[in-house]
């Protein structure tokens, strides 16, 4: 049979809720501040401490404040300044995202972020969820060379908008990954997959800035590659058995425990 991995993400709030996540099985952290404001750009002293201590990727968070995803020019200088600062200080990648006023995403200032993020991996953030048509957002993303988009499906959580996840997975035709978010854990996984029919097959890009090499290379030697079979899911908040998951086509979820506690100090 073939084996669907799940690869699970942690949002986190400080480099030792960064840490604790990689000892509870985590593929990747996403790095933020202020997550009560839905998460803001963390300190570069932050992003140094997680590249120098994490063995995991870890993607930063590119928002100088929160509240709404309409930035002015002032605002998309300071992003381009903190997407430069988290490139060189050998970040994995960079979560952003930007719309305009009519709902729909700002290209123009996504476009500017993506080509500075340069081999960073590229995450557009649930500002997807407040666009105005999903699909043509999509659309958007795919013509940017983004490589994934976080989302619950436009509801409060993953498993309430499932049906739209699944129909996002499919009009993505492997072009970007699509990453559910918000309400998922080991409780609740299984469901989410059944809900969405095994949809979520997707595939991964790991793509390494120099310094980001230099860190893997001193790391565990891990290679940038594509990888097919693997699903992208993103964990808020965590239990104290969190899971490293991992789906055989036709049965159950199959896992292996770990104390993934206090990952998000809120």
């Amino acid at each position: 049979m073939g084996v669907l991995e799940i690869r699970i993400e942690a949002c986190v709030n400080s480099v030792e809720s960064a840490i604790e996540a990689e000892v509870g099985g985590a593929h990747r952290v996403e790095l933020c501040d202020n997550l009560h404001d839905g998460g803001t750009t963390p300190s570069i002293g932050s992003i140094d401490a997680a590249h120098t201590q994490l063995d995991i990727d870890f993607n930063v968070m590119i928002r100088p404040r929160g509240g709404d995803f309409l930035y002015s020019d002032l605002e998309l200088d300071i992003m381009r300044a903190d997407v430069l600062a988290a490139r060189a200080a050998g970040a994995d990648g960079v979560v952003f995202g930007m719309l305009k006023a009519d709902g729909t995403v700002n290209v123009e200032q996504s476009r500017q972020l993506v080509e500075l993020a340069g081999p960073m991996s590229t995450t557009f953030h649930r500002a997807f969820d407040m666009c105005a048509d999903p699909l043509a957002a999509l659309e958007d993303l795919v013509s940017l060379g983004i490589d994934r988009v976080l989302t619950s499906g436009q509801r409060p959580s993953a498993i309430e908008g499932a049906a739209l996840i699944k129909e996002l997975v499919e009009a993505a035709h492997q072009r970007i990954i699509v990453m559910p978010g918000v309400g998922i854990d080991a409780t609740n996984v299984a469901h989410l997959i059944g809900l969405t029919r095994r949809c979520l097959w997707g595939w991964t890009r790991s793509s390494r800035s120099s310094s980001a090499r230099s860190a893997t290379a001193r790391r565990s030697g891990r290679s940038s590659r594509r990888r097919r079979g693997l699903v992208d899911l993103q964990s808020e908040s965590a239990s104290d058995e969190g899971t490293s998951l991992a789906l055989r086509s036709g049965s159950s979820i199959a896992g292996s425990s770990g104390n993934m506690g206090r990952m998000i100090r809120r």
